[in-house]
Parts: structure tokens; C-alpha cells; sequence
């Protein structure tokens, strides 16, 4: 199957699931080889400050997460069962992402000098806790200063699965 079209199954199957109301929408669907992670979007609240605003975004996000912890467990463990994947949640609102819970799996890798001591340097100035919460460090700010680059990556990706797709089997 396709990425666009497991992605389509799956918001499909969730907006089907979910109770009326938790989000406005279907929900965003990450979707990764171990993770599928379910992102709903919440109201943006009125506010007269960005102070209050930032306070009502906090009480609005703790509401939703201890109102409906019973009901996101239920979901994802069939969620889990039928998709083989694990499933975190997480909710947008306004501007804020806030995940409420993600899979961590380790990753191995072989690393030369120079870049052990750049984590060792983070580890070192307590930007990080461990060399490994220090390449996750590097990971994200990787990922956050070349998003628009890394999207046209997994859109020519995309293109490659699909030419794949449409070619022989050589399993034949």
C-alpha cells in the first residue's frame, strides 16, 4: 500500500473512531515504520492577552488529556492490534503542538571522534543529559531548520514508491 493511501486509511479509521467533538476535523496522521502518531486539532480560545492566551491553550490541552485518557488507551490499543504500529497522541492548537505521549526507539550508530564530542560537548554545557538525549538534541534541530527541505525529500520519496509500485515484480 502506499504511504498516501495507508495515511488516508488511517485518518479515515481514527475520524471513524473518535467520538464527535474531541477535535475540529479529521485528525493529522503521522506515520512512520514503528509509530502512528494521531494529532487533533482543539478550538482556539479568545483571549484579551497573549498571556491569558498561553494560560487558557495550557488549561484547554490538560482538560482534553485527562478527559479523555480512558477513551485514547481504548482506541489505541486497537488501534495497535489492527495497525501494528504503536499510536500516540498528541493536539494542536493555535500555534502549540503538544504530544502526550511518543514512542522512543533507540537507533544504533557508529560515530567518529569529532562527532562524540560534539554530543560529549552538549552532554558537557548540560544542554543534554546523555550523549543519546544529545543526538536527539541535534535530530531536532536538524529537523526544525530544514523542514522545507526535508518535505521536498519525502515528496520525491513518495514518487519513488510509486515507480516502484508500477514496475516489475521481480519476485517472480
Amino acid at each position: 500500500m502506499e504511504r498516501d493511501e495507508a495515511v488516508a486509511q488511517l485518518r479515515g479509521w481514527f475520524t471513524g473512531r473518535l467520538p464527535e467533538g474531541w477535535f475540529e476535523g479529521p485528525p493529522e496522521i503521522v506515520l512512520d515504520r514503528e509509530e502512528i502518531a494521531v494529532l487533533g486539532t482543539l478550538p482556539v480560545p479568545a483571549a484579551e492577552t497573549e498571556v491569558e492566551r498561553s494560560a487558557i491553550v495550557d488549561g484547554l490541552v490538560r482538560r482534553f488529556r485527562e478527559e479523555t485518557r480512558e477513551r485514547r488507551i481504548e482506541i489505541a490499543a486497537e488501534a495497535e492490534r489492527r495497525f501494528r504500529r504503536k499510536v500516540s497522541w498528541g493536539v494542536v492548537c493555535g500555534d502549540e503542538t503538544v504530544m502526550f505521549t511518543t514512542l522512543s526507539v533507540p537507533v544504533m550508530t557508529r560515530l567518529r571522534q569529532s562527532e562524540r564530542q560534539v554530543l560529549d560537548t552538549l552532554v558537557a554545557a548540560g544542554v543534554a543529559r546523555s550523549r543519546s538525549d544529545a543526538l536527539a538534541w541535534c535530530v531536532r534541530l536538524v529537523g526544525r531548520n530544514t523542514d522545507t527541505w526535508l518535505g521536498e525529500l519525502r515528496d520525491a520519496l513518495q514518487h519513488v514508491d510509486r515507480v516502484r509500485a508500477a514496475g516489475p515484480d521481480v519476485n517472480s
